[in-house]
């Protein structure tokens, strides 16, 4: 805790925009990113999900765009504007670390590859098909373009390994391990195979015929998730390396906390057990009141179990003053991506005081008995503010934000 750790670079490419400017506009406008999906969705139950708003390919020179996954395309265009945003600074690259998960990985050349197999024979799969599919694959190659030394993690721990993956940059700066660390996470698996899977446990919307309405955290008539795909990447910094070359900061990583339920493979403790672990572990390491958190952006994916849990978590970690959110209203659910985007969405909130609506909450549940920051999006005073991700597996994470 003797070692300040501050945000000075922020990059992503998501289901409402190319960029962090493009995607914080949407948000604050309450614009949804849900879509229907292409014809090869009809047999699914599920057509619809939370396409880029970009194409990676138009952004990513074609030819090494033939070497990468979709994942690792995504991840390398979000290190990039983050590495931008933060002035390309000058480091020791024996002192520049990099941190980026993802939940499923390569999926999309894992399973177009095994297709290439079945169809024409084993000489026809590609000799990139390893890296490309490799679930550390998009940290590496965000390493090897900003030719990182301090080490390339991969966190994977579902849908809380952006936000873990971030809890880890943290440690490696307190550590004294490395100056600068680009942490996030990326994920983009829409394919049949991921969403007939998700469909068949009843876990995703089945809104086909309103897609911009699928995604409605805490609403009456939550149905499941929408599936989305994306990527977000924030630069840390020691603080004194970052004055030391005049950086702009936007906020301070003051704390983290991470648990696991320890209860069942997909389903959260219905009482919100690991979560109340994971934000006061957060907060203790933080060394902030838990009155100084005055916004959550909340996990809320939209599914009828999920959003309670997290609301019980709240209560009993926080109390009922905070104002909350759920970005997935309108991104979906970026599985590893997820937490590392809503954590620019809740650094912007505290740089710019200014907390991004929940759209679809038309009927709030009878046990959502807190502050939500419904339709529109609110100015707000926000010392502090706390981001929670939950993944399949029991996995928890909390990560708090301040002001500098």
């Amino acid at each position: 805790m003797s070692v300040e750790v501050v945000v000075t670079g922020m990059g992503a490419t998501t289901p409402l925009g190319g960029d962090v400017p493009s995607t914080w506009d949407a948000m604050l406008a309450g614009k949804s990113g849900v879509s229907p999906l292409p014809e090869w969705a009809a047999p699914l139950t599920v057509r619809i999900a939370a396409q880029l708003a970009v194409e990676p390919t138009e952004k990513i020179d074609r030819i090494q765009a033939r070497r990468l996954d979709r994942s690792e395309m995504t991840a390398i265009l979000a290190a990039r504007e983050a590495w931008a945003d933060a002035g390309s600074p000058e480091v020791d690259k024996d002192r520049l670390a990099v941190v980026v998960g993802t939940g499923i990985g390569g999926a999309q050349t894992l399973l177009n590859q095994d297709d290439i197999l079945e169809a024409s024979g084993p000489r026809k799969v590609s000799p990139h098909t390893v890296p490309m599919l490799m679930p550390n694959g998009p940290a590496a190659w965000v390493g090897l373009e900003l030719g990182a030394r301090a080490g390339v993690h991969c966190v994977a721990s579902a849908c809380a390994t952006g936000a873990e993956a971030i809890a880890h940059a943290l440690d490696l700066l307190r550590l004294g391990r490395a100056d600068v660390v680009v942490a996030g996470g990326t994920e983009a698996v829409i394919h049949p195979l991921p969403i007939a899977g998700f469909a068949s446990m009843r876990a995703m919307s089945v809104r086909n015929d309103d897609p911009e309405a699928a995604s409605r955290p805490w609403d009456k008539a939550r149905d499941g998730f929408v599936l989305g795909e994306g990527a977000g990447v924030i630069v840390l910094e020691r603080a004194d390396h970052a004055r030391a070359r005049g950086a702009r900061i936007y906020a301070r990583l003051a704390g983290a906390g991470l648990s696991s339920d320890g209860y069942d493979i997909v389903q959260p403790h219905p009482e919100g057990d690991g979560a109340v672990r994971a934000i006061e572990f957060a907060l203790r390491d933080a060394g902030i009141a838990k009155s100084d958190v005055v916004h959550v952006n909340a996990h809320a994916t939209s599914t009828p179990v999920g959003d309670l849990a997290e609301i019980k978590a709240l209560h009993r970690a926080l109390g009922d003053h905070p104002v909350i959110t759920s970005t997935k209203s309108m991104t979906g659910h970026l599985l590893g991506a997820a937490g590392a985007v809503e954590s620019i969405a809740t650094i912007l909130a505290v740089y710019h005081g200014i907390v991004p609506p929940t759209i679809n909450l038309d009927d709030p549940d009878d046990a959502l008995d807190m502050d939500v920051a419904a339709h529109k999006a609110r100015h707000l005073d926000i010392p502090a503010a706390l981001n929670n991700s939950f993944g399949f597996g029991g996995h928890n994470a909390a990560l708090v934000f301040a002001r500098v």
